[in-house]
Formats: structure tokens, C-alpha cells, sequence
């Protein structure tokens, strides 16, 4: 039984669904005590719990994999603790409603990997948020999905049926996962190459299409970018309300994605200038992986350095979330994480131990 404090490092999330999707791949149980210790509200809120019942439902079920909170009882909203004993996982058709604007790309994150390692494809219908603040959007996945696999083959594809924003939620993302036959590939990004394509694109439903033209605006004139850059995206207005505004910055080897919302109360030009800020960061650094592509590596580059593949990639910068996110791994994998500062940026080295 791997014991977790949750309340380690950043305290978050994270650390709930590395420790979910790696109990599957290894088949080892876990307790997680001080769930989500450092958050403003503590223990599980909808979306986490959705991550819970995805990962019981991949694990062949209750029947095979259960999770039960402090005390015995049935893990809940609010629950602060809980024991995971993982099943066998096999693929196939799963549908995981966050029945909110929770974001079900976190549903993804955590049932992904197991899914992968997995002998049987599957196909995913996740319903939910798809573009929320502090998770990864739909957008984000889509567009590094490639990069998970080092120079193998791609190993999931994603489909937006229905995008979902905060607060009203109502996306569907529909995602087929086919293992590997072959297993996964070494991940290895230390440079960018050329820069291919820069764009821009406002989403937005429901409210003024002014709201993007301004956003806009403020990324012309500051980055000096063509009209053919920019992008006003006007969805149904039913999949509102909300905007999103991104910047998707393609090159050679690396793809970037830079995401900022729309709230209420908040202008149109802070949202861009706060897209704008990080893209002038990333544009004006050398190491190909952002910040947030960092964290969402770790885990593959973990799986195929099991298989005896080193992997290496150098970041921007590394947060709090992703160093907690390496120790969480090393609680279930016997690999090390070496990250160290080079470059202006730094270096992260995934190994067997």
C-alpha cells in the first residue's frame, strides 16, 4: 500500500489523478490522505470526484476496483481522504460525465495512460467542461497530443463534439485510444526548430462579438501579426456563455499553446494582454516546452523510460505542480527525475532507476 500526502508540494489535483492513473498501469493500491490540503476549498469537488469513478470504472469496475473514504463509507464530494485498489484494466467504450463545468480533460488525464497500457483500444465520450482556467483545455491536448509519443506512432486522437466553458459546462470530447503495439517511444524535445505558423483565436459564445474583435486587436497591434492571423471563432450560442481567447504557435518540432478566459468583470484587453505577456515570454526563450507541456510530459516520458528508454526535454521553466507531479510518479515508478537548471530553462531527465 503507497501512502500520499496530499497536501505535499502544491497540494492539488494533480496528485490525486497521477496517483489514480498510476495505480492502474502498476497495479498497486494507494491511500491519499489531505486531499487537495492547500486549496480554498479542500477535498474533492465534482470534477475530482468524476476522476475517482473513471478510474473504478477503467479498473473492470467496483466489482475489481473500488475506492472507499476515511471510516469505510463511500467516497463523496468533500471526502479528504480515500484507499484506491486498483482491478485489471481493459479497454473499451466508456462514457465519464463531470456532471458540471467541471473539466473533463482531467477525466482524460487521469484514465489516459492506463487506457494506453492497456491490450484492447478505447473509445472515450467525455462530457463536461472542454476550455476551463487551471486545467488543460481540449485546445491544448489536441494540439500536443503528437508530443507524447517521442517519434512514435499517435496514440489517441480527440474530436470536439460540443465545447463546454465555466460556468456553464455542456462540452462533449470524444476520444479514441489505441495503444502502441510496439510500446512507447523515448520522448525527446531540446529544440524548437523553425517557426511554421503563428494565429490567434478568440472563441466565443453567447456574448458580443466585440469582445473578441478587441481581444484581437490588442495581439495585432503588440505582436504586429497579418489579418489572416487572427481568428474570430463565433460558436452556437448555446455553448455559451464564454470566451477563450489562444495562441497557437507551431514550429518545426514543438507546438505552443497560450490560453487566457473571458470573466465577468473582466475586460476583453486585460484578457489578451495576460495571452500576450506569455507569448512574449515563450517567443522570447530558446527551450522548446512551455511550462505547461513540462508537467503533462512526465508521465510518458516515465512509462518509456520503464521500458528502458532515457528521455529528456528541456522547458522554459518548471513549476511546483510539475516537481510535486515527478515525486508523486517516483512514489509508484522505479524511475528519477533529474531537473536541473541549463540554459536559461531547465533540463529534465527521465530514467529507470
Amino acid at each position: 500500500m503507497i501512502e500520499i500526502d496530499g497536501s505535499q508540494g502544491e497540494g492539488g489535483g494533480q496528485i490525486l489523478r497521477t496517483a489514480l492513473a498510476l495505480s492502474l498501469v502498476t497495479q498497486q493500491p494507494f491511500t491519499l490522505a489531505n486531499i487537495r490540503a492547500k486549496r480554498s476549498k479542500p477535498g474533492l469537488m465534482r470534477q475530482h470526484l468524476a476522476c475517482v469513478q473513471a478510474a473504478v470504472a477503467v479498473g473492470g469496475g467496483e466489482t475489481q476496483s473500488h475506492a472507499i473514504a476515511q471510516g469505510g463509507g463511500p467516497v463523496g464530494l468533500g471526502s479528504s481522504h480515500l484507499v484506491f485498489q486498483p482491478g485489471p484494466v481493459q479497454g473499451g467504450d466508456f462514457t465519464f460525465a463531470v456532471g458540471s463545468a467541471g473539466s473533463c480533460m482531467l477525466v482524460l488525464q487521469t484514465v489516459l495512460w492506463p487506457l494506453v497500457m492497456a491490450a484492447q483500444p478505447s473509445n472515450l465520450v467525455l462530457q463536461g467542461g472542454t476550455h476551463n482556467p487551471m486545467a488543460p483545455s481540449f485546445s491544448f491536448l489536441q494540439h500536443v497530443a503528437p508530443f507524447f509519443v517521442g517519434q512514435g506512432s499517435a496514440f489517441f486522437s480527440m474530436t470536439l463534439q460540443r465545447h463546454g466553458f465555466y460556468p456553464a459546462g455542456g462540452g462533449e470530447v470524444h476520444v479514441r485510444v489505441q495503444p502502441p503495439s510496439d510500446g512507447l517511444a523515448a520522448v525527446e524535445l531540446m529544440e524548437r526548430g523553425d517557426l511554421i505558423e503563428a494565429r490567434a483565436e478568440a472563441l466565443h459564445a453567447g456574448i458580443p462579438r466585440s469582445v473578441a474583435e478587441r481581444e484581437l486587436g490588442v495581439l495585432q497591434r503588440a505582436l504586429g501579426w497579418r489579418d489572416d492571423q487572427l481568428h474570430d471563432r463565433g460558436l452556437r450560442s448555446n455553448e455559451g456563455p464564454g470566451n477563450a481567447l489562444q495562441v497557437i504557435l507551431r514550429y518545426q518540432h514543438i507546438t505552443e499553446v497560450v490560453t487566457a478566459y473571458g470573466e465577468k468583470g473582466v475586460g476583453a484587453e486585460e484578457v489578451a494582454r495576460k495571452v500576450l505577456t506569455e507569448v512574449k515570454d515563450y517567443m522570447a526563450h530558446q527551450a522548446p516546452v512551455g511550462e505547461h507541456l513540462a508537467d503533462q510530459l512526465m508521465i510518458p516520458a516515465a512509462l518509456a523510460a520503464l521500458q528502458g528508454k532515457t528521455c529528456q526535454y528541456w522547458a522554459t521553466t518548471l513549476s511546483e505542480h510539475s516537481r510535486t507531479n515527478a515525486r508523486v510518479i517516483e512514489a509508484f515508478l522505479p524511475v528519477t527525475f533529474d531537473m536541473a537548471p541549463w540554459k536559461e530553462g531547465y533540463l529534465v531527465r527521465t530514467s529507470k532507476a
